[in-house]
């Protein structure tokens, strides 16, 4: 078999409120509870984010999603219809561009906890052979 991430722990002030507002945006199924402690956001077949509740300081992370031409149309209109700022670089400013670097499109943005989510068409970290 080979190695596949099944799941992560995203730390979050408001877990459910954290694990609700990214599935809505990448319109995957979520769960306000499981195993007592964790807000899981089911992003496919074989991964789960799974949010964990802390009151602790904790880092910020960066989680890159790679989707298709229409996902990548639906979820930036659900990131536009929400009001969320999105920019077209990892650190620049909130510039409401796409980035069209490395032959496809992609935005970041970042949510109320302040995790860093990129969205993108084309890995720029797996470029074709």
């Amino acid at each position: 078999m080979s190695v596949e991430l099944d799941h992560t722990i995203i730390p979050a002030r408001d877990k459910a409120a954290a694990a609700k507002l990214l599935a809505e945006l990448l319109g995957v199924p979520w769960a306000p509870e499981s195993f007592g402690v964790f807000a899981p956001v089911y992003v496919n077949d074989g991964l789960t984010l799974d949010f964990i509740g802390t009151d602790e300081d904790f880092p910020v992370y960066h989680f890159c999603f790679r989707v298709g031409d229409a996902e990548f149309d639906a979820i930036l209109a659900r990131i536009k219809s929400a009001g969320i700022k999105f920019r077209s670089s990892v650190r620049g400013p909130m510039d409401g561009k796409i980035s069209t670097d490395y032959g496809g499109r992609g935005i970041y943005w970042n949510e109320p906890e302040g995790h860093q989510w990129e969205m993108l068409t084309a890995s720029y970290a797996r470029q074709p052979r």
